[in-house]
């Protein structure tokens, strides 16, 4: 059974449009909202929703942060050498500079954050099968 199907539609922006220029660097289907992305504004605002199952590839922020405010559905982040935190709508996750990470759906759920993010990100490898299914 998928939990928050809702999620879909957006909760409080819309999902937006299926995230294509971003596909290499997930497992499954995103869309992306992006709210803010202006030149004089030192960071990028946007509204990630993950169908379930769907995950970004670790990554790490090279000369800047991310915060993630969860909106809707459940989802994992994990750091690089720690436990997965499971996130619902409330939770906030903040990504120094140089942590590698990744962010996702749980296995049965829709899962939707907002992401401010300051700099460049580079996108590692993918989380495997294994890693997520052990979680």
């Amino acid at each position: 059974m998928v939990k928050n199907q809702d999620v879909k539609n957006g909760t409080i922006f819309s999902s937006g449009e299926p995230n294509n220029a971003f596909a290499d660097f997930f497992t499954g289907q995103s869309y992306l909202n992006v709210l803010v992305n202006e030149r004089d504004v030192n960071v990028v605002v946007g509204n990630v929703t993950f169908e379930p199952a769907c995950r970004n590839n670790w990554h790490i922020h090279t000369d800047g942060y991310q915060i993630l405010l969860v909106t809707g559905g459940e989802g994992w982040y994990q750091e690089d050498g720690q436990e997965a935190r499971k996130l619902v709508p409330g939770s906030v996750v903040v990504t120094h500079q140089g942590v590698k990470h990744w962010h996702g759906a749980t296995e049965n759920s829709w899962f939707e954050h907002i992401a401010i993010t300051a700099g460049p990100s580079e996108f590692l490898e993918p989380v495997s099968d294994e890693q997520y299914n052990n979680l």
